[in-house]
């Protein structure tokens, strides 16, 4: 007869749910405790029968991670949390690359719900949303991550878009900038919305407009950024500071600086939005918004995890008659030699 879990649980001397646990490397059990269970299954020849194991508890301890894209680097930081994160659990990850595409966005979440997905984190395009409150009623955990539609019923972690660009703007402006370009995503993002706020209202704090020719807005990749950087230089030979809000433009837009000769920051002030070790690395060091990305991941597993283990334990149906509650980690600007006093005219 094949060996259970029940039968190491009883030959470690421990109860199912902690051998379940430490046979998946959970850090809630003691290492001592962890180390102990595995030997006596290793002994006893114990193979766990995934299918069976889903089959009895209704999970599948798998687990979703739908995003845009892994250019973003805050995208990437929040894949290695949920992987980390989940693999102590004893869960596994089904990571889905939509490339902002709706369909393909609407696609995977068919795919992960067939496959019966104990929950899913989302970066979504925020078209899926009727979708992802359909499968939060059918008791599927899902947490919305940095983006997040009105009308979405799942929890969203969201970074404090509006204050870091408040924050960068304002210190250009207190080393006396006055024609500070902004490169941003599109409005319908959160980021691309909450960023141009808090550019502008830094602005108007001070007595100035926005000047909508020092403004370019577009997709979230580096050609825009590129085109972008060209038009601003182009348009305006007095901007004397740049913000650039939108990360994955920032791909094209530094090598477009470099290629037009512009000495930073002695000929421009630069901050970029979202940390990347080699911002840290360029000549000079680029100043940024750090928007927490690795909070931002922690965060929403809990989220997600507290949602699977209220799924366990009660079979009532999960309201979604209501906009799920928001949640919001911290940004803080991190000076590096990117910024100074603005000098004459380019």
């Amino acid at each position: 007869m094949a060996i259970t879990l029940k039968d190491v649980a009883a030959a470690a001397g421990v109860s199912r749910s902690t051998a379940s646990r430490a046979l998946s490397g959970s850090p809630l059990i003691a290492p001592e405790t962890r180390v102990a269970v595995k030997e006596v299954a290793d002994r006893m020849g114990y193979r766990p029968n995934r299918a069976a194991s889903a089959l009895r508890s209704k999970q599948s301890h798998v687990v979703g991670l739908v995003l845009n894209n892994l250019i973003n680097a805050s995208f990437h930081t929040i894949a290695e949390v949920v992987q980390r994160r989940a693999a102590a659990e004893g869960y596994q990850v089904m990571l889905c690359i939509t490339d902002a595409d709706p369909r393909r966005e609407e696609s995977f979440l068919r795919t992960l719900a067939a496959h019966g997905v104990d929950g899913l984190i989302m970066i979504g395009t925020g078209r899926n949303t009727a979708m992802a409150n359909a499968l939060l009623a059918e008791g599927i955990g899902v947490v919305n991550v940095i983006r997040a539609a009105a009308e979405s019923a799942a929890p969203s972690v969201l970074a404090s878009d509006r204050e870091g660009a408040h924050a960068a703007t304002s210190h250009l402006l207190d080393l006396g900038h006055e024609r500070i370009g902004f490169i941003g995503g599109l409005l319908s993002a959160n980021s691309g919305l909450e960023r141009f706020a808090g550019y502008e209202q830094a602005l108007r704090e001070r007595g100035h407009q926005v000047d909508e020719s020092l403004v370019e807005r577009g997709p979230f990749d580096s050609a825009f950024g590129a085109e972008a950087t060209e038009r601003l230089l182009r348009r305006n030979p007095e901007m004397t500071a740049l913000f650039a809000a939108n990360h994955e433009a920032v791909f094209g837009m530094l090598p477009t600086l470099v290629g037009a000769g512009i000495v930073i920051p002695e000929q421009l002030s630069l901050i970029c939005y979202e940390d990347i070790p080699w911002l840290r690395w360029w000549q000079p060091p680029i100043t940024v918004v750090d928007n927490g990305a690795g909070e931002l991941g922690d965060l929403a597993m809990n989220l997600l995890l507290q949602q699977i283990e209220r799924a366990d334990r009660s079979t009532a149906p999960v309201r979604t008659g209501r906009a799920g509650r928001a949640y919001r980690v911290g940004a803080q600007l991190v000076l590096r030699s990117s910024c100074a006093k603005p000098s004459a005219p380019r």
